[in-house]
């Protein structure tokens, strides 16, 4: 896949294995959640630098992470998620804005909806820490989906029965790009084992009214 054409494309090895073994000492999050949505860390823009290098070629020079996900799916914790975009961001505070709409608190962080065209100039990164083949659960994604906008949910499943699907296999190391509005899933994996992957959101936009992201 390209990303121009698809909205997500394939880096491999963009993580050498002493810089995948650094960012996980960065991150030093327990086991136990499937997902934890991570407050800025100590050390963790520095360990995720090639994934920053490799937005800033797409987003420009300002490009930063402005949030992260660990993603931690086990034979304990294998889950599937179906269909859906990123809807929402997330910032340091809650501060009204127009075009700000359906605030919420998760993992008692300020997530808001902003609007459309600030996750329109967006990317996600996923740098995977552990191998994720075809019965590990890759990601799925709707390749040309990114360009639809924001997609009603009574008309996901058409679009991605016009528009097909493609899996997300990975090494540890590897990272893949996505253009943030890209519809994507999750299934479960038919035989699991470890896939930690850290999910990062990129953009080289400020925000209006004194928002600030949240950041790494």
């Amino acid at each position: 896949m390209e990303f121009d054409a698809d909205g997500a494309q394939l880096f491999p090895a963009a993580f050498m294995a002493a810089q995948v073994d650094a960012l996980q000492n960065a991150l030093a999050v327990p086991p136990g959640r499937p997902g934890t949505r991570l407050r800025p860390i100590a050390g963790l823009a520095d360990a995720v630098r090639p994934a920053t290098l490799i937005a800033a070629s797409i987003l420009g020079c300002q490009a930063r992470p402005v949030s992260a996900t660990l993603f931690d799916k086990s034979p304990e914790r294998n889950w599937s998620l179906g269909w859906h975009q990123v809807r929402t961001i997330a910032l340091r505070a809650r501060i009204d804005t127009p075009g700000f709409t359906d605030w919420t608190v998760k993992a008692g962080i300020a997530h808001v909806v902003p609007p459309s065209v600030i996750l329109d100039r967006m990317l996600t990164l996923r740098i995977h820490l552990d191998p994720v083949g075809p019965e590990n659960a890759p990601l799925l994604i709707v390749p040309g989906s990114h360009r639809l906008g924001r997609i009603a949910e009574c008309d996901i499943s058409a679009i991605a029965d016009r528009l097909g699907r493609a899996s997300c296999p990975a090494a540890a190391g590897d990272l893949w790009i996505y253009a943030t509005p890209i519809l994507h899933a999750s299934a479960r994996a038919s035989r699991p084992a470890r896939r930690r992957v850290l999910q990062l959101l990129y953009s080289a936009d400020g925000l209006p009214n004194g928002l600030r992201w949240l950041g790494v």
